[in-house]
Protein backbone atom coordinates (compact mmCIF):
# COMPACT_ATOMS: atom_id res chain seq x y z
CA UNK A 1 0.00 0.00 0.00
CA UNK A 2 1.54 3.06 -1.16
CA UNK A 3 0.24 6.86 -1.54
CA UNK A 4 -0.70 6.31 -5.17
CA UNK A 5 -2.68 3.34 -4.05
CA UNK A 6 -4.57 5.53 -1.80
CA UNK A 7 -4.92 8.33 -4.22
CA UNK A 8 -6.21 5.54 -6.78
CA UNK A 9 -8.74 4.42 -4.16
CA UNK A 10 -10.48 7.45 -3.41
CA UNK A 11 -10.56 8.19 -7.43
CA UNK A 12 -12.73 4.73 -7.57
CA UNK A 13 -14.84 5.12 -4.69
CA UNK A 14 -15.75 8.53 -5.13
CA UNK A 15 -18.95 8.48 -7.30
CA UNK A 16 -20.57 5.93 -4.78
CA UNK A 17 -20.01 7.61 -1.35
CA UNK A 18 -20.38 10.91 0.02
CA UNK A 19 -17.20 13.68 0.62
CA UNK A 20 -18.33 14.29 3.72
CA UNK A 21 -18.41 17.86 5.50
CA UNK A 22 -16.17 18.95 8.25
CA UNK A 23 -17.59 21.06 11.40
CA UNK A 24 -15.69 23.28 13.75
CA UNK A 25 -16.90 24.49 17.19
CA UNK A 26 -15.51 27.51 18.58
CA UNK A 27 -17.23 26.10 21.71
CA UNK A 28 -15.13 22.40 21.84
CA UNK A 29 -11.96 24.26 20.79
CA UNK A 30 -12.04 26.03 24.13
CA UNK A 31 -12.74 23.22 26.07
CA UNK A 32 -9.86 21.14 24.62
CA UNK A 33 -7.70 24.32 23.84
CA UNK A 34 -7.05 22.91 20.53
CA UNK A 35 -7.91 23.85 16.78
CA UNK A 36 -10.44 21.11 16.03
CA UNK A 37 -12.01 19.78 12.39
CA UNK A 38 -14.39 17.09 12.68
CA UNK A 39 -14.90 14.70 9.63
CA UNK A 40 -18.36 13.72 9.95
CA UNK A 41 -18.42 10.36 8.72
CA UNK A 42 -21.73 10.09 10.53
CA UNK A 43 -23.36 11.78 7.51
CA UNK A 44 -21.50 8.68 5.25
CA UNK A 45 -24.16 7.07 3.21
CA UNK A 46 -25.52 4.21 6.19
CA UNK A 47 -24.07 6.18 8.83
CA UNK A 48 -20.58 5.21 8.96
CA UNK A 49 -17.06 5.65 7.39
CA UNK A 50 -17.47 1.61 6.57
CA UNK A 51 -19.38 2.22 3.63
CA UNK A 52 -16.08 3.48 2.31
CA UNK A 53 -14.12 0.18 2.82
CA UNK A 54 -16.98 -1.87 1.44
CA UNK A 55 -17.66 0.12 -1.50
CA UNK A 56 -13.89 -0.43 -2.55
CA UNK A 57 -13.19 -3.88 -1.63
CA UNK A 58 -16.50 -5.17 -4.03
CA UNK A 59 -15.10 -3.03 -6.89
CA UNK A 60 -11.84 -4.83 -6.52
CA UNK A 61 -13.57 -8.06 -7.51
CA UNK A 62 -13.87 -10.10 -10.75
CA UNK A 63 -17.01 -10.05 -12.71
CA UNK A 64 -16.93 -13.77 -11.89
CA UNK A 65 -16.65 -12.91 -8.19
CA UNK A 66 -19.58 -10.15 -8.41
CA UNK A 67 -22.06 -12.45 -10.07
CA UNK A 68 -21.74 -14.76 -7.35
CA UNK A 69 -21.47 -12.38 -4.20
CA UNK A 70 -20.23 -11.46 -1.04
CA UNK A 71 -20.32 -12.55 2.37
CA UNK A 72 -19.39 -11.33 5.54
CA UNK A 73 -19.80 -11.38 9.63
CA UNK A 74 -20.82 -8.54 11.13
CA UNK A 75 -23.82 -7.57 13.64
CA UNK A 76 -22.96 -3.47 13.34
CA UNK A 77 -21.98 -1.21 10.49
CA UNK A 78 -19.95 -3.21 8.28
CA UNK A 79 -23.01 -5.49 7.51
CA UNK A 80 -25.01 -2.55 6.50
CA UNK A 81 -22.22 -0.83 4.34
CA UNK A 82 -21.92 -4.22 2.81
CA UNK A 83 -25.38 -4.33 2.07
CA UNK A 84 -26.11 -1.13 0.97
CA UNK A 85 -22.68 -0.69 -1.54
CA UNK A 86 -23.33 -4.35 -2.70
CA UNK A 87 -26.72 -2.90 -3.64
CA UNK A 88 -25.55 -0.23 -5.19
CA UNK A 89 -23.47 -2.67 -7.24
CA UNK A 90 -25.89 -5.20 -8.39
CA UNK A 91 -23.77 -7.61 -6.11
CA UNK A 92 -25.75 -10.32 -4.07
CA UNK A 93 -24.47 -9.60 -0.26
CA UNK A 94 -25.02 -12.71 2.06
CA UNK A 95 -24.55 -11.24 6.02
CA UNK A 96 -24.23 -13.63 8.44
CA UNK A 97 -25.63 -12.13 11.92
CA UNK A 98 -25.55 -13.39 15.66
CA UNK A 99 -29.16 -13.90 16.66
CA UNK A 100 -28.58 -11.89 19.51
CA UNK A 101 -28.22 -8.84 17.25
CA UNK A 102 -30.34 -6.06 17.95
CA UNK A 103 -33.60 -5.96 15.79
CA UNK A 104 -33.03 -2.23 14.64
CA UNK A 105 -29.54 -3.69 13.25
CA UNK A 106 -31.43 -6.51 11.40
CA UNK A 107 -33.92 -4.28 10.16
CA UNK A 108 -31.22 -2.03 8.83
CA UNK A 109 -29.62 -4.41 7.04
CA UNK A 110 -32.82 -6.18 5.19
CA UNK A 111 -33.59 -2.60 4.56
CA UNK A 112 -30.17 -2.47 2.53
CA UNK A 113 -30.69 -5.48 0.46
CA UNK A 114 -28.23 -7.51 2.77
CA UNK A 115 -29.40 -11.79 2.98
CA UNK A 116 -29.35 -12.20 6.87
CA UNK A 117 -28.28 -15.50 7.70
CA UNK A 118 -28.43 -16.08 11.58
CA UNK A 119 -26.23 -18.13 13.53
CA UNK A 120 -25.41 -18.52 17.37
CA UNK A 121 -23.41 -15.70 18.95
CA UNK A 122 -19.78 -17.18 18.99
CA UNK A 123 -17.32 -15.88 17.16
CA UNK A 124 -16.62 -19.53 15.76
CA UNK A 125 -20.42 -19.76 14.86
CA UNK A 126 -20.24 -16.82 12.64
CA UNK A 127 -17.06 -17.89 10.72
CA UNK A 128 -18.07 -21.51 10.13
CA UNK A 129 -21.75 -19.79 9.15
CA UNK A 130 -19.90 -17.76 6.59
CA UNK A 131 -17.89 -20.50 5.62
CA UNK A 132 -20.58 -22.55 4.81
CA UNK A 133 -22.30 -19.76 2.16
CA UNK A 134 -18.51 -19.74 0.74
CA UNK A 135 -19.01 -23.33 -0.29
CA UNK A 136 -22.53 -23.31 -0.81
CA UNK A 137 -22.78 -20.14 -3.02
CA UNK A 138 -19.48 -19.17 -4.05
CA UNK A 139 -19.66 -16.12 -2.38
CA UNK A 140 -16.28 -14.02 -2.20
CA UNK A 141 -15.79 -13.41 2.12
CA UNK A 142 -14.67 -10.10 2.57
CA UNK A 143 -13.58 -9.27 6.45
CA UNK A 144 -14.82 -6.25 7.94
CA UNK A 145 -11.57 -4.53 8.63
CA UNK A 146 -8.50 -6.97 8.22
CA UNK A 147 -7.88 -6.64 4.44
CA UNK A 148 -6.14 -4.28 2.30
CA UNK A 149 -8.93 -3.07 0.00
CA UNK A 150 -10.73 -2.03 3.09
CA UNK A 151 -8.46 -0.37 4.80
CA UNK A 152 -7.43 1.42 2.21
CA UNK A 153 -10.96 2.64 1.41
CA UNK A 154 -11.07 3.96 5.28
CA UNK A 155 -8.28 5.82 4.91
CA UNK A 156 -9.60 7.51 2.15
CA UNK A 157 -11.71 10.10 5.18
CA UNK A 158 -8.68 11.41 6.37
CA UNK A 159 -7.39 11.71 2.51
CA UNK A 160 -10.27 13.82 2.14
CA UNK A 161 -9.54 15.84 5.46
CA UNK A 162 -5.89 16.56 4.63
CA UNK A 163 -6.81 17.63 1.28
CA UNK A 164 -8.91 20.07 2.90
CA UNK A 165 -6.60 21.16 5.70
CA UNK A 166 -3.44 19.57 4.74
CA UNK A 167 -1.28 21.41 7.83
CA UNK A 168 -3.01 19.66 10.77
CA UNK A 169 -0.22 18.29 13.49
CA UNK A 170 -2.38 15.52 14.81
CA UNK A 171 -5.59 13.47 13.91
CA UNK A 172 -7.42 12.04 16.28
CA UNK A 173 -9.27 8.07 15.34
CA UNK A 174 -11.16 5.39 17.45
CA UNK A 175 -9.67 2.18 17.32
CA UNK A 176 -11.57 -0.83 17.28
CA UNK A 177 -10.45 -3.98 15.04
CA UNK A 178 -7.94 -0.87 13.24
CA UNK A 179 -9.41 -0.49 9.46
CA UNK A 180 -9.98 2.94 10.28
CA UNK A 181 -6.92 3.73 12.44
CA UNK A 182 -4.86 2.18 9.79
CA UNK A 183 -5.92 3.73 6.73
CA UNK A 184 -5.60 7.07 8.67
CA UNK A 185 -2.55 6.76 9.63
CA UNK A 186 -1.57 5.92 5.70
CA UNK A 187 -3.37 8.93 4.55
CA UNK A 188 -1.37 10.68 7.18
CA UNK A 189 2.06 9.01 6.49
CA UNK A 190 1.78 9.42 2.75
CA UNK A 191 -0.36 13.19 2.56
CA UNK A 192 0.39 14.63 5.70
CA UNK A 193 3.04 17.35 6.88
CA UNK A 194 4.61 15.42 10.01
CA UNK A 195 0.81 14.79 10.91
CA UNK A 196 0.57 12.13 13.95
CA UNK A 197 -2.01 9.80 14.46
CA UNK A 198 -3.46 9.27 17.74
CA UNK A 199 -5.53 6.51 18.87
CA UNK A 200 -8.91 6.74 21.34
CA UNK A 201 -9.58 3.42 23.06
CA UNK A 202 -12.05 2.26 26.17
CA UNK A 203 -10.25 0.99 28.85
CA UNK A 204 -12.71 -2.23 28.66
CA UNK A 205 -11.28 -3.24 25.07
CA UNK A 206 -7.63 -2.36 25.73
CA UNK A 207 -5.93 -4.78 23.32
CA UNK A 208 -4.40 -2.36 21.05
CA UNK A 209 -2.73 -0.06 23.82
CA UNK A 210 -1.90 -3.51 25.13
CA UNK A 211 -0.54 -4.61 21.58
CA UNK A 212 1.60 -1.89 21.11
CA UNK A 213 3.05 -2.62 24.55
CA UNK A 214 3.89 -6.65 24.16
CA UNK A 215 4.78 -6.28 19.98
CA UNK A 216 2.19 -8.92 19.61
CA UNK A 217 -1.53 -9.12 19.21
CA UNK A 218 -3.51 -9.37 22.15
CA UNK A 219 -6.81 -10.25 23.37
CA UNK A 220 -9.94 -8.83 25.32
CA UNK A 221 -11.22 -10.84 28.23
CA UNK A 222 -14.19 -8.48 28.65
CA UNK A 223 -15.77 -6.15 26.09
CA UNK A 224 -18.23 -4.36 28.51
CA UNK A 225 -18.27 -1.28 26.67
CA UNK A 226 -20.51 1.29 25.41
CA UNK A 227 -18.56 1.39 22.44
CA UNK A 228 -20.10 -1.56 20.59
CA UNK A 229 -17.90 -0.70 17.50
CA UNK A 230 -14.73 -1.06 19.08
CA UNK A 231 -15.40 -4.47 21.01
CA UNK A 232 -13.56 -6.68 17.61
CA UNK A 233 -9.81 -7.25 18.58
CA UNK A 234 -6.87 -6.10 16.22
CA UNK A 235 -6.19 -8.03 12.92
CA UNK A 236 -2.72 -9.10 11.31
CA UNK A 237 -2.77 -6.66 9.00
CA UNK A 238 -3.97 -3.99 10.68
CA UNK A 239 -1.46 -4.33 13.80
CA UNK A 240 1.82 -3.97 11.95
CA UNK A 241 0.37 -0.50 10.30
CA UNK A 242 -0.55 0.80 13.48
CA UNK A 243 3.02 -0.28 14.90
CA UNK A 244 4.71 1.30 12.08
CA UNK A 245 2.50 4.97 11.43
CA UNK A 246 0.78 5.28 15.20
CA UNK A 247 2.32 7.81 17.83
CA UNK A 248 0.29 6.46 20.80
CA UNK A 249 -3.12 5.20 21.92
CA UNK A 250 -4.95 6.89 24.66
CA UNK A 251 -7.76 4.83 26.67
CA UNK A 252 -11.04 6.03 28.44
CA UNK A 253 -13.52 4.92 30.69
CA UNK A 254 -17.12 4.53 30.28
CA UNK A 255 -17.77 8.25 31.84
CA UNK A 256 -15.69 9.98 29.26
CA UNK A 257 -16.85 8.61 26.44
CA UNK A 258 -20.71 8.87 27.56
CA UNK A 259 -19.72 12.49 28.52
CA UNK A 260 -17.90 13.23 24.99
CA UNK A 261 -20.99 11.57 22.98
CA UNK A 262 -23.59 13.97 24.87
CA UNK A 263 -20.92 17.40 24.26
CA UNK A 264 -21.14 16.36 20.60
CA UNK A 265 -24.98 15.77 20.57
CA UNK A 266 -25.61 19.09 22.66
CA UNK A 267 -22.89 21.50 21.68
CA UNK A 268 -22.52 20.13 17.42
CA UNK A 269 -26.06 19.57 17.15
CA UNK A 270 -25.67 16.18 15.48
CA UNK A 271 -26.41 12.44 16.38
CA UNK A 272 -22.63 10.51 17.03
CA UNK A 273 -22.70 6.64 18.04
CA UNK A 274 -20.47 6.13 21.42
CA UNK A 275 -17.59 4.67 19.32
CA UNK A 276 -17.48 7.51 17.70
CA UNK A 277 -16.99 10.20 21.22
CA UNK A 278 -13.94 7.95 21.76
CA UNK A 279 -11.48 10.00 19.96
CA UNK A 280 -13.11 13.09 21.07
CA UNK A 281 -12.67 11.60 24.99
CA UNK A 282 -9.23 10.76 24.37
CA UNK A 283 -8.17 14.24 23.57
CA UNK A 284 -9.85 15.84 26.51
CA UNK A 285 -8.37 13.15 28.84
CA UNK A 286 -5.05 14.25 27.72
CA UNK A 287 -6.05 18.18 26.51
CA UNK A 288 -2.24 19.62 28.24
CA UNK A 289 -0.64 17.53 25.81
CA UNK A 290 -2.00 18.92 22.59
CA UNK A 291 -2.75 23.07 23.58
CA UNK A 292 -2.99 25.05 20.39
CA UNK A 293 -2.54 22.18 18.07
CA UNK A 294 -4.14 21.84 15.13
CA UNK A 295 -6.20 18.60 15.18
CA UNK A 296 -8.18 16.21 12.95
CA UNK A 297 -10.61 13.92 14.41
CA UNK A 298 -12.69 11.65 12.58
CA UNK A 299 -16.57 10.88 13.53
CA UNK A 300 -16.38 7.72 12.49
CA UNK A 301 -20.53 7.43 12.38
CA UNK A 302 -23.53 8.05 13.94
CA UNK A 303 -25.58 5.03 13.83
CA UNK A 304 -26.93 4.75 17.69
CA UNK A 305 -29.99 2.98 18.73
CA UNK A 306 -32.21 5.39 20.05
CA UNK A 307 -34.12 3.82 22.53
CA UNK A 308 -31.24 2.61 24.54
CA UNK A 309 -29.28 5.69 24.63
CA UNK A 310 -26.49 5.76 27.52
CA UNK A 311 -27.75 9.30 28.40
Amino acid sequence: MNAKSLKDTAQTIASYIHRTPILTSRLLNDISGADLYFKCENFQRMGAFKMRGATHAILQLSDEQKSKGVVTHSSGNFAQALSLAAKSLGVKAYIVMPSNAPQVKKDAVADYGGHIIECPPTHKDREETANKIQIEKGATFLHPYNDHNVILGQGTAALELLEDYPDLEYIFSPVGGGGLISGTALAAHFYGKNCKVVGGEPFEVDDAYRALQSGKLEINETTNTSADGLKMPLGDLTFPIIQKYVSEIIRVDEEEIISAMRLIWERMKIIIEPSCAVPLAALLREKEQFQDKKIGIILSGGNVDLSNLPF
